[in-house]
């Protein structure tokens, strides 16, 4: 069968890029080894922690704040119509994919999707049978699997991945999260709301590497006032585990003496790395970095004709992005200027308060020589914030001292994560700070922080 593309794997990256050729008229197919359509993000990452952040978010309001409002409630535990809500969303968003592969012409093939040669994939279904599919143009868009840690070997029971720690049968008692990035503060908010002990143990002396430090600092004291312990600049060396434990073996990332946490449930969330395995890349020729991803030139590989796009390439591991470039790579095939701004992707902690940001860190900035100014504005100000017991966390922005555009934007907060898209559009535009300080807003708010905060780069901040 031939194809103007075909694209291997059914990711956020690549069922945007199937869905884009078929409105540009292209003859398309998507190959795809789940059974279901969505890859990692829909069906073990991004959606199902984020019905199980809602829902475990609303048992701990209904449970400890509902009182504050005047509302009496007797709140029960029902972990396993949880876990079925969140399937239920899976399963209606996976339909809703192919509902649009249909409509827009995209083939979908169930299956293991190999590179033979340039032009050529051979797919191999889940009974075993191959067939041949030639294309102008492959994509490979796979996307990325959980980072193991030597002497923590994933059983998916006592030492999970993000995708175990999806589907704990019953809360653990103590669960030790390794890693104090964006996958382990979320799932551990999840399992600390539902009453599990959470210890976070982190190699690095903060926590969320690579966002704005003054930001990571306010943010932990948030999560240890909700009863998250850390336990920063320390290494987990090994583990032993028996039918009903884990004891893990920890030292000081700089070096020292060893002692033991025990617990009952370990998640293992240090990074992702790019999914790659047995795609032909190597017979064919395209080449990778040491760490195994695909080196890409405006999505293009080093063989003619083959392009990777998502978390196989280089960049922030994002569906976002991974959606954009997407788009954007069918576009240049299709001959049109496919274009993304990597310098505003938005990223997002969806913890409450959530963490969001888009643009430049101030440690970027000072390491950079680039002399800047600061507006910065408190939830705890808000009158919105202030009437719905939503008064954690703040908003900074970040503007050049000379020509006031917006350079970044950080934001802790309840709802963080839909406040930052109105910075990211000023950004888009290389509008200025003033640009949303003199932008109306609706009153009461808490999108006012971001004006408030706007007006504090030159110093008119007004608001209480």
């Amino acid at each position: 069968m031939a194809y103007d593309v075909v694209i291997i794997g059914g990711g956020p990256g690549g069922y945007n890029a199937a869905i884009r050729a078929g409105q540009l008229g292209l003859k398309v197919a998507c190959v795809e080894s789940r059974k279901t359509l969505g890859g990692t993000c829909l069906n073990v990452g991004c959606i199902p922690s984020k019905a199980l952040l809602h829902a475990s978010e609303m048992y701990e309001k209904a449970r400890l704040h509902f009182g504050d409002l005047g509302i009496k409630a007797k709140v029960d535990l029902d972990l396993g119509q949880m876990h079925k809500q969140k399937d239920s969303t899976v399963e209606t968003l996976t339909k809703g994919i192919a509902f649009l592969f249909k409509k827009n012409k995209v083939e979908h093939i169930s299956g293991h999707g190999k590179i033979i040669k340039p032009g050529v994939v051979e797919v191999t279904d889940h009974d075993g049978k191959t067939q041949t599919l030639e294309a102008k143009s492959i994509i490979i868009a796979t996307g990325s699997e959980p980072t193991p840690l030597p002497g923590l070997e994933f059983d998916e029971k006592r030492i999970v991945s993000s995708t175990g720690a999806l589907d704990f049968p019953k809360v653990p008692k103590h669960l030790v999260v390794v890693g104090a990035g964006v996958i382990g503060l979320e799932l551990g908010s999840v399992w600390r709301r539902l009453g599990a002990e959470v210890t976070v143990v982190e190699f690095l002396d903060r926590i969320l590497p690579g966002m704005d430090s003054e930001v990571a600092k306010q943010f932990k004291r948030i999560l240890e006032k909700q009863g998250i312990a850390f336990r920063l600049g320390a290494k987990v060396t090994g583990a032993t585990t028996t039918k009903s434990a884990v004891t893990l073996s920890v030292e000081p990332a700089k070096g020292g003496e060893t002692e033991e946490i025990k617990c009952d449930a370990v998640l293992v969330a240090i990074g992702r790395r790019p999914f790659t395995a047995n795609l032909g890349l190597e017979d064919v020729g395209v080449k990778t970095d040491d760490r195994g991803f695909v080196l890409t030139d405006h999505y293009k590989t080093n063989v003619e004709g083959i392009y990777a796009l998502g978390d196989v390439t280089h960049g922030p591991m994002l569906a976002h992005k991974a959606e954009d470039e997407g788009v954007a790579c069918i576009e240049r095939i299709a001959g049109k200027p496919g274009h993304m701004n990597y310098d505003l992707i938005p990223s997002v902690v969806y913890t409450d308060p959530e963490v969001a940001a888009v643009g430049k860190t101030e440690d970027e900035l000072k390491e950079a020589g680039i002399t800047y100014k600061v507006g910065k504005f408190p939830f705890m100000a808000n009158s919105r914030a202030k009437a719905n017991h939503e008064t954690d966390g703040f908003v900074k922005i970040l503007a050049d001292a000379e020509t006031d555009r917006v350079l970044g934007a950080h934001i802790v907060g309840t709802g963080a994560g839909e406040m930052i898209a109105e910075v990211v559009a000023v950004m888009e535009f290389g509008g200025a700070s003033e640009d949303i300080a003199r932008t109306c807003h609706a009153h009461p708010t808490k999108s006012e922080a971001v004006r408030q905060a706007a007006m504090g780069v030159e110093g008119w901040t007004m608001q209480m």
